[in-house]
């Protein structure tokens, strides 16, 4: 055993000592489990939102070509992008299990800590990129900046963008490896609706089963990524087409209501907005939504979210989300700042109501037949964090669980 240190310990284990230890950690890594990514083709997808259910979408491609693979995310694992050791062991043993295509999340922070060095990605793929993470990154140059740096030669062999983001057009015009890119303009025939989308791409029917025109999008940049894999397009439609539910990304909840209830993890302003703009496109009634902001995170998002919510829905109930060590009160108090902002707000009803499961229960109680309700920010999380309290919550059990209350009171 040794220690891999920036400067030695007082300590009697033998220490190497190196410049940086997460620059070292990711080659010492990747040598000792032999370098796996070079037998596997790895598709690296990187964005503020959409990379969960891109990924998701990969796989569904893959599994109609009938190619083996597999996914790393922030649905599996505690981190969107595992620590390089754990990322290289993941690897290793899909590598030897004849696993042939990765898709995988890499989150900015990920980048930055150099989690994913010492290895190269076959695909990488930009979503997006919107204001999120500036605690850590400070600026959203620094933001762009340290995404950008996938792209590089060095780490990835080409590379799909998506040319509807301006920063995906920033990355095409300085792209130094082959890119490809996509675009709404690619889609006829669209229809949306609570249940998915359908539409017409390359000459091939889509039936796409999550909802949103986000969703549509993100579709696009999985059926570029699979194209440079050797999938053929009649196969990426098929594959498309598939069943496919991602934990907290625009996930119906089915308690036998009269209306729609979709749990999404949209927590960023323009997360918020594209999840609420999607409700408006296929609502017959009003667009309900429920959100609020983490604690001990990018401070300045949250009355951005407020105005976003006040100018695209119809009633909106403010109340935690995973406050952790921040006052919740506070954590409001910023989002109704925004909320004050919008002189002339779609929302005829706001509402403050700090207890989430009393703010589901409310935004239940007041929805009717044609009207959908938006649970949005925790997506996929079991538990809730407040203070040094974590509690068993999972808006989607506790959506069901309340209109199942509520239905067996009327």
């Amino acid at each position: 055993m040794a220690l891999l240190v920036d400067h030695r310990v007082d300590v009697d284990v033998p220490q190497l000592v190196v410049a940086n230890v997460r620059e070292a950690m990711a080659t010492v890594s990747a040598t000792c489990f032999r370098h796996p990514a070079d037998g596997l083709l790895v598709v690296g997808v990187t964005g503020t939102n959409g990379k969960t259910t891109t990924t998701w979408m990969l796989r569904n491609i893959f599994t109609a070509a009938r190619r083996k693979s597999e996914v790393i995310g922030t649905l599996s694992g505690a981190r969107t992008t595992p620590e390089s050791p754990d990322l290289q062991r993941r690897l290793a043993e899909w590598r030897d299990d004849g696993v042939e295509i990765v898709a995988m999340e890499v989150s900015s922070h990920a980048i930055d800590q150099c989690r994913v060095d010492a290895m190269k990605f076959r695909v990488a793929l930009f979503t997006n990129l919107s204001r999120d993470h500036l605690d850590y990154h400070g600026s959203m140059e620094e933001y762009f900046e340290t995404k950008a740096r996938l792209f590089d030669p060095e780490r990835c062999e080409s590379a799909v963008v998506n040319l509807d983001s301006p920063h995906g057009r920033l990355l095409a015009d300085a792209a130094t490896v082959p890119t490809d890119g996509y675009s709404l303009d690619e889609v006829e025939e669209l229809q949306l609706s609570v249940e998915g989308s359908t539409f017409r791409w390359m000459g091939h029917q889509i039936s796409l089963p999550l909802g949103g025109l986000f969703n549509v999008s993100n579709a696009l940049g999985a059926a570029h990524a699979a194209r440079i894999l050797g999938v053929d397009d009649a196969t990426i439609a098929k594959g498309l087409s598939l069943p496919l539910v991602v934990e907290g990304r625009f996930e119906r909840v089915d308690a036998g209501q009269p209306f729609a209830i979709i749990v999404d993890y949209a927590h960023t302003p323009d997360g918020l907005e594209q999840l609420l703009r999607a409700a408006g496109e296929i609502v017959e009634g009003r667009v309900i939504v429920v959100f609020g902001c983490g604690g001990d995170r990018d401070p300045s998002k949250r009355s951005m979210m407020g105005e976003t919510a006040a100018q695209r829905a119809d009633s909106v109930i403010i109340t935690a989300d995973n406050s952790r060590s921040e006052s919740t009160d506070q954590i409001i108090a910023s989002i109704v700042e925004g909320v004050q902002r919008v002189s002339s707000p779609r929302a005829s009803s706001i509402i403050v109501e700090p207890d989430r499961r009393t703010a589901i229960s409310m935004a239940l109680r007041s929805a009717v037949n044609g009207d959908i309700v938006l649970l949005a920010g925790k997506g996929h999380e079991t538990v809730q964090i407040i203070g040094e309290s974590t509690t068993p919550f999972d808006d989607r059990l506790v959506a069901f669980e309340e209109w199942k209350q509520l239905e067996a009171t009327r």
